[in-house]
């Protein structure tokens, strides 16, 4: 969070004596002179200050009690690490956002870091909602489903769950333990007999009538008193239920009630640590090591454990457990529920203003405890065990992915390990809805957030001239280019490929001309063969880009793993040993491109299929557009519609009617 402020007096009297240091015309007495300009307008009061670059982007997010004595530390040059030298550096601009209180400051910072990702904050990368339970609303049978996202429509909600996997292990259980429908509300009106559901034991059908409302509104309260922590209750009266029924010799039935009791039992069973006196609360551990912080988060709801995920947020090397802890708590909440109890494996920095914003943000009390014995401190231990498995996991991977950069490395020549490789490969049948598509990787594995999807807008145009050298051309009595045989459409697949790295090379030299920024790639790998890459270098060239790696990985003629080609502009293609790790590895980007691309390619083709040629009449809504549809039965059925048919049509003027017609018969 903050780091080490001074008296407003001893700052500006230090003020110039520290900016001796920094010699005249360099970056970093032009970041002091920016910086001492600001010192001299800005107010004692609390706020958010944010450091720019030359691009305007920020560079560090920071909250002060007091901005102008906080401000003031970064002209102490004696006083800060490299780190920080650098960022005053390569500031350009200060910004300052005053707020009523040093809460509302706190709050403002962890939504701003959020949001403009600065490279000198700690950063929490990952940041994906977690899935919940949903018990639905506004229908007289509610069904049980899991949910993403906005918790806006109608019903319970429980959780969060760590992920998916935990959610469907539990959804099923409950289906068994409680037999709640699972099927959407249009399939529950259309069903005349139970679905497969039904007949293993996994719904009550109450679509068909096998279960009335007043019996499947008590199986609702069963689940939602299981869910909201009272698990021992639930079996304790179906237990009961189950000691009656197998007294009154109703065999059949009391084996009914076992099987949900044993279902119940799987659902906690799978639970490591169950502390029914816990509530709801989060346990949150870090450990460090080599520079690097690993932050275990756990969550339990009614004293049920729902999961673990692990998160390694970016930082410098010199930041202490206490500040990393206390920056990923205010960014981890900052979208998210907060429970009325965070236990946690240290102190964080600041934590009584901490637990205060969270308060602030939860609209009730929250208690920030870092519990020293007890159960608590338990729960604490096991996270942190967790915690530390996890970061040696972390560092292991890394340690091998170093290695295997330094393969690529000496595989192609490079002068040193690549710390960004972008992948590229097209999808489309038969030249329709095409797309491009780019993976990005690095020292810490893809980077999904530098992922982009190209939708091409020339795939109309004609095939371009083939790209390959004419004795490389393919001609009567010569085989076609390892790698080539599987595009239909040789010379669209080339000029989709010049037009993707037309725009992504366009974009890099108006946002990234100096490359200082990290948006430029230090290895280019392109699924395809000596044509793509002939195509790629062509584009890079009109642009004046001639320095970029380009490496076109093909498989071998029976496209068979492990016999992949490599192509470079100028140089004969080269293979690797079968066995070789960094082929491996090769291969893996390449599959991760080819299933974004694919993934992206289907996405776009299934919005295509529910498109209508109607929607691109202007002046056609939902409304005309249903009433036509109605009326004709189909869109082609409108086309063909002369003007006076159209203007039988309900709720169609004449002059949209004509404008209809104009649209399907316009000459030409």
């Amino acid at each position: 969070m903050e780091e080490r402020e001074v008296n407003e007096e001893s700052g500006v009297a230090a003020l110039a004596e520290d900016a001796i240091e920094a010699t005249p015309g360099t970056g970093l007495a032009r970041g002091l002179g920016v910086i001492r300009d600001a010192v001299r307008t800005l107010p004692p009061g609390p706020g958010v200050y944010r450091m720019l670059n030359e691009a305007g982007d920020a560079l560090y997010v920071g909250k002060a009690r007091n901005l102008k004595a906080r401000v003031v530390n970064y002209t102490h040059l004696a006083n800060l690490s490299n780190r920080l030298r650098r960022m005053v550096a390569e500031t350009h601009a200060l910004e300052v956002v005053l707020t009523h209180t040093e809460v509302e400051a706190l709050l403002l910072e962890c939504n701003l870091i959020k949001r403009l990702m600065p490279r000198y904050n700690v950063l929490l990368r990952d940041d994906k909602s977690f899935p919940y339970i949903h018990l639905t609303g506004g229908h007289d049978f509610p069904r049980i489903t899991k949910h993403r996202g906005a918790r806006t429509d109608d019903g319970d909600y429980f959780g969060p769950f760590a992920n998916a996997g935990a959610v469907n292990r539990t959804l099923i259980a409950l289906q068994r333990a409680f037999l709640l429908r699972s099927c959407s509300d249009s399939m529950f009106a259309s069903r005349t007999r139970p679905c497969l559901l039904y007949q293993i034991k996994r719904c009550s059908a109450p679509c068909v009538g096998r279960v009335d409302k007043d019996g499947y509104a008590k199986l609702i309260d069963e689940a939602r008193t299981f869910l909201s922590g009272r698990s021992k209750q639930v079996q304790e009266q179906l237990a009961q239920r189950m000691q009656e029924l197998s007294e009154n010799l109703q065999f059949e039935s009391a084996a009914f009630l076992r099987d949900r009791i044993r279902a119940l039992t799987q659902v906690q069973g799978r639970q490591d640590i169950n502390v029914e006196t816990l509530g709801d609360a989060d346990v949150i551990a870090a450990h460090q090591a080599g520079g690097h912080t690993s932050i275990q988060v756990f969550f339990f709801r009614g004293g049920q454990n729902w999961g673990n995920r692990a998160y390694f947020p970016s930082h410098d090397r010199q930041l202490g457990i206490e500040e990393v802890l206390a920056s990923f708590i205010g960014q981890f909440y900052d979208s998210k529920p907060v429970p009325p109890l965070v236990l946690t494996s240290h102190v964080p920095a600041d934590r009584d203003l901490l637990a205060e914003a969270l308060s602030s943000r939860a609209g009730r009390k929250v208690e920030l405890a870092a519990p020293q014995r007890g159960d608590k401190r338990k729960l604490v231990e096991h996270a942190l065990v967790n915690a530390r498995e996890a970061l040696a996991r972390k560092l292991a991977e890394t340690s091998t992915q170093h290695r295997l950069l330094e393969g690529v490395a000496q595989a192609f020549g490079l002068e040193a390990a690549p710390a960004r490789i972008e992948v590229y490969d097209n999808s489309h049948i038969q030249g329709s809805h095409p797309v491009g598509a780019m993976i990005v990787a690095g020292p810490e594995g893809f980077m999904k957030s530098a992922y982009r999807k190209f939708n091409i807008r020339g795939s109309a145009m004609p095939p371009q001239p083939n790209p390959l050298p004419e004795e490389e051309s393919e001609r009567p009595g010569t085989q076609q280019p390892e790698g080539e045989r599987e595009t239909p459409s040789r010379g669209d697949d080339y000029a989709m490929m010049r037009e993707v790295f037309t725009r992504r090379f366009e974009r890099a030299l108006k946002e990234d001309p100096t490359r200082e920024r990290g948006q430029w790639p230090d290895l280019v790998l392109i699924d395809g063969g000596a044509g793509q890459v002939t195509a790629a270098e062509q584009a890079l060239d009109e642009l004046g880009v001639a320095d970029i790696p380009l490496v076109g990985i093909a498989k071998g003629p029976e496209r068979d793993a492990g016999r992949e080609r490599f192509f470079r502009p100028g140089r004969a293609p080269m293979s690797l040993e079968s066995k070789d790790p960094v082929l491996y590895f090769l291969q893996r980007l390449r599959d991760e491109a080819h299933r974004f691309a694919i993934g992206t390619h289907r996405a776009r083709r299934q919005k295509a299929i529910g498109a209508s040629p109607l929607d691109e009449i202007p002046g056609i809504g939902a409304r005309r557009k249903r009433a036509l549809l109605h009326h004709f039965g189909s869109a082609r059925s409108v086309a063909r519609a002369g003007l006076a048919d159209l203007e039988r049509v309900a709720g169609i003027s004449s002059a949209v009617a004509k404008k209809v017609y104009d649209h399907f018969h316009a000459e030409g």
